[in-house]
């Protein structure tokens, strides 16, 4: 007997809410497993740059016989650099059961690359040895279970020297697939020392049965994220910051001079990256949310947010993984510390937090109508498959009078998706951005270019500059805008 219309539908959905669940889960191992193949991916570079010294004559070798021990340093750093990451997912706590089943999804087409193209796509190429990216969407959250430190790791800022050599296996050499599409939602990952009532988690989801190998690309993005610690975390990424983050800092200083403890103004910033930008609105006391698409992104920022303890309480070493444009071995070397602040002590406004999911599916809801007196975006319009529609949302959720501080260039990130018919991108002049932000009920208030770095290494021999234009735009009243 067949089943009633309204119950094939309830099965239907059920199944396909399955079906979901199992592409998500996929998804996330696919990420996590990109983490913790970093050694082992780091440790064949290390294996590769000693094939090639081997291939040289004597003469040649005893020109370079320090080589030897700067390969045992590239694995110290390696080893540290892991002992970071494996710390961070322990700290992670998955928002799905991440023991499910998907071997029988249905998805046989995971052998393509995600398709999250924002991690790292604008540092140059030399920097990041390839285009990195965004999965679909994601939640933080509150992360628990530490590790100890070992006792052979190094102290905080200690340089790399050239004896012993820790194995570059810490951690575990996983796999995992395809990114995620989660459903949108935002979840209060509020700064908090690590006194939480946070319950502790079984990590059964680092079972190395339940992942599968990932394609290097996705390691790169790992490395990326390495170096975006540094542009938001460390004391050497001060410059940048105070090149991309102070200007509108300031601007939001000037444009909200009475901000009031009981109603401060809300600020959303889509595309928030580790959250650096995001703390720092809330530290001038707004109602600071941040966006962000990238789970690699989400479960590190989610750490240092929610994990740190003390300013400077990690080392990492984010120059070894390119021997190009270096000073020197000791540049390339050279550690740094994290973070340099410690987020639960830089006095944010409350209602401050972190929001996983793509901008346009989170922010079209129409609980976000009107919502924000200022939304700022910093490295991130440019992100859009169609920037019209960043900038029609832009309008849509902010107050008639409300602000859009923009800094960034165009570099739209889906501009050389080449062989796939149905990747749209929407690359427009700054001139037309302008004028399709016109016709959302903007005007210009103020404009200008500024001159900066993005996740470059300072001592480097190559350091691409970027000239973004720096815009702030008010959306004009209802009244005003419909004469």
């Amino acid at each position: 007997m067949k089943p009633p219309q309204g119950e094939e539908e309830d099965e239907e959905r059920l199944r396909q809410r399955k079906l979901e669940e199992a592409l998500e889960v996929k998804s996330l191992r696919r990420i996590i497993s990109a983490y913790l193949n970093y050694p082992e991916a780091a440790e064949e570079d290390v294996k590769r740059y000693e094939r090639s010294f081997r291939k040289l004559s004597s003469s040649h070798k005893a020109l370079l016989s320090h080589y030897p021990l700067k390969f045992q340093s590239l694995r110290r750093c390696i080893s540290i650099n892991s002992f970071f990451i494996i710390n961070m997912l322990q700290a992670f706590e998955p928002p799905l059961d991440m023991s499910h089943d998907v071997d029988d999804c249905g998805c046989s087409h995971f052998e393509q690359p995600p398709n999250d193209m924002n991690v790292c796509s604008h540092e140059s190429a030399a920097a990041s040895g390839s285009c990195c990216s965004k999965p679909d969407e994601a939640c933080c959250g509150e992360p628990s279970n530490m590790m100890s430190k070992p006792a052979d790791c190094l102290a905080p800022n200690e340089e790399v020297d050239t004896e012993g050599c820790l194995g570059s296996d810490t951690g575990s050499c996983l796999a995992g697939r395809e990114n995620y599409k989660m459903t949108s939602e935002c979840c209060s990952n509020h700064v908090s020392d690590s006194n939480g009532n946070v319950p502790s988690s079984h990590h059964d989801w680092l079972d190395p049965s339940l992942q599968l190998r990932v394609p290097m690309v996705d390691v790169d993005k790992v490395r990326c994220i390495i170096r975006n610690i540094v542009r938001d975390w460390a004391a050497e990424g001060q410059k940048e910051r105070d090149q991309c983050y102070k200007p509108i800092l300031e601007e939001l200083n000037s444009l909200f001079p009475d901000r009031s403890n009981e109603s401060p103004p809300t600020c959303l910033v889509p595309g928030a990256g580790l959250g650096r930008l995001a703390l720092e609105i809330s530290c001038l006391g707004f109602v600071s949310q941040g966006n962000e698409f990238s789970y690699y992104m989400m479960i590190c920022s989610s750490f240092i947010l929610n994990q740190t303890e003390t300013a400077g309480e990690w080392t990492i070493y984010p120059w070894i993984h390119s021997n190009c444009n270096s000073l020197s071995d000791s540049d390339q070397l050279r550690p740094v510390s994290i973070p340099d602040i410690h987020p639960a002590s830089a006095g944010i406004t409350e209602g401050f937090s972190m929001c996983g999911g793509d901008f346009v599916e989170v922010y079209s809801d129409p609980s976000q109508v009107g919502v924000w007196d200022a939304v700022v975006t910093c490295f991130f319009i440019d992100t859009a498959h169609n920037i019209v529609e960043y900038i029609e949302i832009i309008s849509r959720i902010l107050k008639d009078g409300g602000v859009w501080i923009n800094l960034g260039p165009l570099l739209y990130h889906f501009a050389d998706v080449y062989g796939q018919e149905d990747e749209m991108s929407i690359e427009l002049s700054l001139e037309d951005v302008k004028r399709v932000a016109l016709n959302y009920g903007f005007e210009v208030e103020k404009e200008s270019t500024i001159e900066t770095t993005y996740t470059t290494n300072p001592r480097a021999m190559m350091q691409n500059r970027y000239f973004p234009a720096f815009w702030t735009m008010r959306k004009k009243s209802v009244e005003k805008h419909s004469t």
